[in-house]
């Protein structure tokens, strides 16, 4: 009797966590269009995302602007426009500029510092993408949402806490403040507010009030990301104390299923906690360990059940979960 009820738990609970998993759009749907753009955007909510993401760094003006590094570099034309304004390392900087500054410049598909195309075969053109506010995300989504009756929600990112204070300005209290401008400050809100510094995000639920569903992203320490210490935050113990601020974790895909394709002792872990579990990045024209489209998402749905994924292919992981 008992391995029946055993077998109906697991065939119920897979069921679940195929019907359940929310689709993030990764800096919008980024695989067709140049990232974090209006244009982007907007396919992602056309495409039947349930949430696009906004990473946000500020301008000189302190205007939260969605773009995924403090630098502008590799995402713009900043260098032709303004070749004399980067820094003594040689790189371009969103704070350096003001909004007015930053909207002259042309957004394109990403590339290395040596010019190259990170991603060869996705966008080839040359539009005139710009660079979007946080406001103009949200007031586009909030549009979006009226006029085709949805409830496609926002996943904005705290870029860099650490640098901006350097920098004289406390990204997260103008983030904050931002999010209750437009009524998102609150747990039933379709928001959830990420940022890898933990340090930062317990200052954002502690000493700002927020009151927003958190998610503590998890990085590798090799990446210099922020101060925090992710060895520890994948532990049992680092697990517990995020939970005491936060709703969720966003780890790294290769945190969760190992070269040879089995799931990792972290997201045993992991999935044992409190904690919902939003993994980063579905790219079907980058996976990891050779793994084919179908068998890394069956791994992350079926094996880990996780209850989200970013994706740079809204489209792909959404014929998954229904097809």
């Amino acid at each position: 009797m008992k391995s029946i009820l055993l077998t109906c738990w697991v065939l119920a609970f897979s069921f679940n966590s195929l019907a359940d998993p929310i689709v993030i759009a990764h800096r919008g749907a980024s695989g067709y269009l140049p990232e974090h753009t209006v244009a982007a955007a907007t396919l992602a909510h056309a495409q039947g995302a349930d949430y696009i993401e906004q990473d946000l760094v500020l301008t000189k003006d302190l205007v939260p602007v969605v773009l995924h590094d403090i630098h502008i570099d590799t995402v713009t034309n900043v260098a032709d426009i303004y070749p004399n304004r980067m820094r003594k390392d040689g790189r371009f900087y969103a704070f350096d500029f003001t909004l007015a500054e930053l909207k002259t410049l042309t957004v394109n598909e990403r590339k290395n510092l040596n010019g190259k195309a990170v991603y060869p075969n996705r966008y080839q053109g040359n539009a005139d993408f710009k660079i979007a506010t946080f406001e103009e995300q949200i007031e586009l989504i909030n549009q979006l949402n009226r006029q085709f009756n949805k409830q496609v929600g926002f996943y904005p990112e705290i870029k860099a806490p650490a640098w901006h204070k350097a920098q004289g300005a406390d990204i997260s209290a103008i983030v904050l403040n931002t999010l209750r401008k437009y009524q998102l400050d609150h747990a039933k809100a379709a928001i959830f507010l990420q940022c890898f510094d933990f340090d930062e995000l317990k200052r954002i639920r502690q000493e700002l009030g927020a009151k927003v569903k958190l998610i503590q992203l998890i990085g590798e320490n090799s990446w210099q990301e922020s101060p925090t210490d992710y060895q520890y935050l994948k532990s049992k113990q680092g697990l517990k104390e995020i939970a005491k601020v936060a709703q969720g974790i966003g780890p790294w895909i290769p945190q969760l299923i190992d070269k040879n394709g089995n799931t990792t002792p972290f997201a045993l872990l992991a999935k044992q906690s409190s904690l919902m579990i939003h993994p980063y990045t579905y790219r079907r024209d980058d996976l990891p360990f050779s793994l084919n489209k179908h068998e890394l998402l069956d791994l992350l749905f079926k094996q880990v059940a996780v209850d989200g994924l970013f994706s740079d292919f809204p489209d792909d992981t959404l014929n998954y979960l229904t097809n």
